[in-house]
């Protein structure tokens, strides 16, 4: 396995973390960076200060959108830096990158090259608990060319960024409309891929949402505008009186990682984990007969967000007392415990960098 080049830029200062942090705002002095050609495959692996990149207008991805890309994080427990389940990351970005004709990463190596990146920029690595380094990778299609193919050349990168909560709320119980206008994915599109196209088409009913003081949407099915799906920016998870559901993957939905490690906390537990079709309006109608307990989502940016109202047309469903629920705490304590490493971890998740 090879290892990358290495160019550190030479800080004249010590790191100082910015305060607030934020989500998103603020970016570590390094970046990894691998470069393909067709029929030469991944080269030039290179640890290299953060720098603009230099593209030709007819690059393939701003015309065509080969553009994917992932979110996972760092945390930082005393001297150790431990990663949750970044192979489970890119194995993921494999299966975007093959729905849009884009070259596999060889996923040992990229965590192996993550680790090194990660190692270089501990010192932008937050210690408070809710604190972590935010990991984005992401590729696009870089060919100089018009027309409608995959690309022959692409570029591979992680940037770093060390962030605070996702939401400005923090682990306050969000407010969530349910989107019955536009529509988010159909089977065999690009639902089920981190792609970038996916969250360009729902900005739109996002902001119509925070217009009206939402912080999110709740996407229905495409095609009957009948099925609960996902939320723009997490998996979403309804605790019911007799089970806890979450709508099963059937093409349209983005297998998160959190969902995956929920549904297996879940299922030790005996919560009783179910993964089937929820139509919005058995929502409706088990809230008003109490027994929809909990609404909560599940996503790397904000881990468990609890949610304390509903809104579905003219229902304004409130849940559970409007605060956080009992499981969503559980949950989150368990989740981000293991992820500080202030927890047992009997699943091997984390990876030590």
């Amino acid at each position: 396995m090879g290892k990358p080049t290495i160019t550190l830029k030479q800080r004249t200062t010590p790191v100082e973390l910015p305060d607030p942090l934020g989500f998103g705002a603020h970016f570590t002095d390094h970046l990894y960076e691998a470069r393909y050609e067709e029929g030469k495959g991944w080269f030039n692996h290179t640890i290299k200060p953060l720098e603009p990149l230099s593209l030709h207008p007819a690059s393939s991805f701003m015309h065509y959108g080969q553009a994917i890309f992932e979110g996972l994080k760092a945390y930082r427990k005393g001297d150790d830096i431990l990663l949750f389940r970044p192979d489970q990351n890119f194995e993921r970005m494999n299966n975007s990158a093959a729905r849009l004709c884009m070259p596999a990463l060889d996923v040992a190596e990229t965590v192996e090259h993550l680790k090194a990146l990660v190692e270089i920029e501990k010192d932008w690595i937050p210690t408070n608990k809710g604190e972590a380094l935010y990991i984005r990778p992401y590729m696009i299609g870089t060919e100089a060319a018009l027309g409608v193919r995959p690309s022959k050349s692409y570029i591979f990168q992680i940037i770093l960024s060390p962030v605070g909560a996702y939401y400005a709320s923090g682990f306050a119980p969000v407010k969530i409309l349910v989107e019955d206008e536009y529509v988010r994915a159909v089977r065999g599109g690009l639902g089920e891929s981190k792609a970038a196209a996916n969250y360009g088409g729902s900005m739109l009913a996002a902001l119509k949402a925070k217009e009206k003081g939402f912080t999110q949407v709740l996407w229905l099915d495409a095609v009957e505008r009948k099925y609960v799906e996902e939320v723009g920016t997490m998996n979403i998870f309804i605790r019911f009186n007799d089970e806890v559901a979450t709508p099963a993957l059937s093409g349209t939905i983005l297998p998160g990682v959190t969902r995956r490690s929920v549904l297996k906390v879940l299922d030790d537990w005996k919560m009783n984990p179910v993964e089937r079709k929820i139509p919005i309006d058995e929502v409706v109608e088990r809230h008003t007969k109490g027994e929809v307990l909990e609404v909560f989502g599940a996503g790397t940016a904000a881990v468990i967000s609890a949610v304390g109202e509903l809104a579905y047309k003219d229902n304004r469903m409130t849940i559970g007392d409007g605060g956080v629920g009992e499981l969503s705490q559980k949950l989150f304590d368990e989740l981000t415990g293991v992820q500080y490493g202030e927890k047992p971890d009997p699943y091997g998740w984390v990876v030590k960098v």
